[in-house]
């Protein structure tokens, strides 16, 4: 078995082994309930976005907003307590990189990623998608992104929305990363008691919906 495959398939283990006795998505709390309620209306409002993605983003990505394993990577991270002076250092290491950096292979690399591209192959129009913790800094993600850091980006400050949850829906364009036109619509990422504590953005091929 090849080293990836390896990690994969650990990781994989990890996930099943963790919520083996719970279910993924635990009953919402009132909390939790208000949020969605409150992205679902922005989703309707949006200007950009048709009516087949606003489907789809109420559909498919709006339960994620909740999902433990994203909440427990993106609460594990925040506790760290990492200055932004230090995300935006790791952020030019990154941007910069002419190989594979071991800070790649930890965000790829762990249950959260993991999680990711289960989504990502359940629904094709999916190309990519990230999270991010409550300064913007990448907590995991399918594929590598051009940065480390998102938080001087509109995707980020719209669906974070200083921690009070918003949405951000993009216009199509190119998206260097994987050489696709993709539409990128972030929400945010909120824990058990609907307290908003990071972000999360798609990359969506619209005509695949």
């Amino acid at each position: 078995m090849k080293n990836h495959q390896k990690k994969s398939f650990l990781v994989l283990m990890f996930i099943v082994c963790a919520f083996s006795f719970s279910p993924l998505y635990a009953a919402d709390s009132s909390g939790v309930k208000k949020m969605k309620s409150k992205i679902s209306g922005l989703i309707d409002k949006s200007g950009n976005a048709s009516g087949k993605v606003k489907a789809f983003a109420k559909k498919v990505l709006l339960p994620n907003i909740s999902q433990p394993i994203f909440s427990s990577a993106v609460s594990a991270q925040n506790a760290k307590g990492v200055s932004l002076d230090e995300i935006k250092k790791i952020d030019n290491e990154w941007k910069n990189a002419e190989d594979f950096l071991p800070i790649h292979d930890v965000k790829l690399e762990n249950p959260c990623a993991e999680f990711i591209r289960g989504i990502v192959k359940k629904n094709p129009a999916i190309i990519e998608a990230f999270v991010t913790d409550n300064q913007g800094a990448n907590v995991c993600q399918n594929e590598l992104t051009g940065d480390y850091w998102q938080g001087d980006e509109a995707k980020w400050k719209n669906s974070f929305n200083g921690g009070k949850g918003g949405i951000d829906v993009g216009v199509e364009k190119l998206d260097k990363s994987t050489n696709v036109v993709l539409q990128q619509i972030s929400l945010p990422i909120v824990n058990a008691d609907g307290k908003v504590i990071g972000a999360i953005t798609y990359g969506l091929k619209t005509g695949s919906l």
